[in-house]
């Protein structure tokens, strides 16, 4: 029989832990005079008394590792857990939220995916715009730890390639993940501090610095304003589009630098073809809004830099409506926000590193055909390509690729237009943010989506940031019968 304990005690520490981190937004509310701040003590009572009562219930398991049915179910369970108790804030708070707008909200910042169904936010409590920022930054480096740590070990779409890079991989799961996260959180803090510093050299007030660092490294999106990254400008889009650029790289390969290793970051095959691209796109792009709008080449490459890096990573923030910028460009948006980061970062999407994969594959099946007596094998960054990487790999594609679909028909029978559909149902499962279209583009938000597609959509985000087979491993029976 499985033993829920140790999963059950993890998913305890974690939960309390969030409702201690939500003194921090509380303690803003309350020295700036807001009675929203009891919002956050209520919840934070509730966060902490549950998730420690549940540690302590499951405290008997701790310590004896865990199987690998048991990770499936920690990676899947943290990720249903925290949304829930990471929403009470908007649902007793200012916002008064309903449940299924304030669970979105939750899920999309812990997924770092960067949609919103909030309004106004220029006028929210100073506490909540904090706590959105927080739960993006805290679901950040969550993330990075599990695809550094258990998706390797789950094999999971390839992942499995990275086992061994760079960590000692002798030792149970969970000492591994503290190890692991110990050095990953001071390159993480690190990055966040420089960024909130470049943000208040450059002229940010300092609230909107913090918050936007926060959001910025977690490659998330979430901003403090309605208008989003379009309330700065300038000089401000250059410093985000670094710092996005930074987080969308692997994380192991900052900790390798730590450790008097560079040339493992120069060397990087994901990480010279994700800069390529951009480099690539931001040339086209340029050129394109300096031929169709009258702006100078210098505003159209900071646009194209920052939209484009802001898409690409799966951050989300938008320093314009890019819906009138054409339809050859927004519909390259819609693709290149399917490509995403490197693998071990705080990007999403597909990974760069997959496509790769997939075209060393393709080409090794050209030659193959072109030379039947020929032997050759796909090789990714010098190294052979294992058959068990290229079929997980393979099976992620079709999963992907099927999830997108299906989701966009579901969203589609909701009532949504073509556009909407497709579009929602790729920025949920790729968690890029924005969709296209009028309701859910840049220019807009999710709140006129019905119930009904406001939950396909959290499902989406929750699917796309486990890179699907973690979740959908669990809803077979035979996992529940191994």
């Amino acid at each position: 029989m499985l033993d829920l304990r140790p999963v059950g005690y993890v998913i305890g520490l974690l939960v309390a832990m969030l409702g201690l981190t939500m003194i921090l937004p509380m303690g803003l509310d309350l020295v700036e005079g807001r009675e929203n701040w009891s919002a956050f003590l209520e919840s934070a009572i509730l966060t902490v008394l549950v998730g420690g009562l549940v540690a302590l219930s499951c405290q008997t398991g701790k310590g004896k590792g865990l199987t690998i049915q048991q990770t499936f179910l920690l990676t899947t369970g943290v990720w249903l857990a925290l949304p829930i108790f990471g929403a009470l804030p908007f649902v007793v708070g200012a916002t008064e939220a309903r449940f299924v707008d304030a669970f979105f909200e939750a899920m999309s910042g812990l997924t770092t995916t960067g949609s919103t169904v909030l309004s106004g936010l220029d006028e929210l409590p100073r506490g909540l715009l904090l706590w959105r920022g927080l739960l993006q930054w805290l679901g950040g480096i969550g993330i990075i730890v599990v695809a550094m740590v258990f998706l390797p070990e789950l094999r999971v779409g390839g992942m499995q390639i990275f086992r061994s890079e760079a960590f000692d991989t002798m030792g149970k799961i969970l000492p591994r993940a503290t190890q692991i996260s110990g050095q990953i959180s001071v390159v993480y803090v690190a990055l966040t501090v420089a960024c909130a510093s470049t943000y208040l050299v450059l002229g940010m007030q300092p609230f909107d610095a913090i918050v936007h660092a926060l959001t910025t490294v977690s490659t998330g999106g979430f901003s403090n304003y309605d208008a989003s990254f379009g309330t700065f400008g300038g000089p401000m889009e250059y410093a985000a589009s670094l710092f996005m650029i930074l987080a969308a790289l692997p994380f192991v390969r900052y900790v390798q630098m730590l450790n008097g290793h560079s040339m493992p970051l120069l060397q990087d095959t994901q990480v010279r073809a994700f800069l390529m691209t951009i480099l690539i796109l931001v040339i086209v792009f340029t050129i394109v809004l300096t031929a169709i709008f009258p702006h100078h080449w210098e505003k159209s490459f900071r646009e194209a830099l920052f939209n484009i890096t802001s898409i690409i990573s799966g951050t989300g923030y938008a320093s314009v409506d890019y819906m009138t910028w054409g339809s050859f460009i927004v519909s390259v948006f819609f693709f290149i926000g399917l490509i995403g980061g490197c693998a071990g970062s705080t990007a999403c999407s597909v990974k760069i590193f997959r496509y790769q994969l997939l075209v060393s594959a393709i080409k090794a099946q050209i030659r193959q055909i072109q030379q039947p007596r020929g032997i050759f094998t796909p090789r990714y960054d010098g190294r052979r390509v294992s058959d068990d990487v290229l079929s997980s790999v393979m099976s992620f594609f079709v999963f992907f690729t099927v999830t997108l679909g299906v989701l966009a028909v579901l969203l589609s029978m909701t009532g949504l237009d073509f556009t909407t559909a497709v579009s929602g149902a790729a920025t949920a499962v790729a968690n890029i943010g924005p969709g296209l279209g009028d309701i859910i583009g840049p220019a807009g938000n999710f709140a006129p989506l019905n119930d009904t597609a406001k939950w396909l959509l959290i499902a989406g985000m929750l699917i796309g940031r486990l890179e699907l087979l973690a979740v959908y491993a669990i809803l077979t029976t035979r996992f529940w019968r191994a």
